[in-house]
């Protein structure tokens, strides 16, 4: 007997955007009620609107790499007002700063940020993204749905829980 297939959702997210800050509640809230059952996957889409969001993403992939994204994601976002007004090299000082603040290997990070080791997964996940229709964040991805919260996150949380329990059915159902 195979092993169950874990419940999916990406969540398109953007490090310079008010609402995926409220959107990471929503998601933590799902992690924390579907448990080892539900696989979260940050994926990135830059807005041009957001000058140093393709930074912060890239200085996210790095926290992954050191074991620490969600805690470091939670982080930038609270900071978001923070960096949006950030004019040039304070940018990256502020995300190394927070990766210092968290614990993280700070010149590590400074180091990705310079030598740019993750802007192809942040690229990567902004074409993808781009592809399959994500026009803001937050969107959700889940169960094949795509799910835009860019423009009112009401009730979405809902939407995504009935979702993910109906693909956990099928799952468990052998379908």
């Amino acid at each position: 007997m195979s092993a169950p297939v874990p419940l999916r959702l990406d969540f398109w997210c953007e490090l310079q955007c008010p609402d995926c800050r409220t959107a990471l509640a929503d998601v933590a809230a799902l992690r924390d009620l579907f448990g080892p059952e539900l696989v979260v996957e940050l994926r990135h889409f830059p807005l041009e609107k957001h000058k140093h969001a393709h930074l912060a993403g890239q200085a996210a992939e790095e926290a992954r790499a050191q074991g620490q994204m969600w805690t470091y994601v939670d982080a930038v976002l609270a900071r978001v007002g923070e960096l949006a007004a950030a004019k040039g090299a304070a940018a990256e000082k502020l995300l190394v700063d927070i990766a210092r603040e968290l614990g993280l290997d700070a010149d590590e990070m400074e180091l990705a940020l310079i030598d740019g080791r993750h802007i192809l997964q942040v690229d990567a996940d902004e074409a993808e993204g781009a592809a399959i229709g994500v026009r803001g964040t937050p969107t959700y991805e889940v169960a094949g749905k795509l799910l835009d919260g860019s423009k009112d996150q009401t009730g979405l949380r809902e939407q995504i829980e009935a979702l993910l329990t109906d693909r956990a059915g099928h799952l468990h159902n052998g379908g």
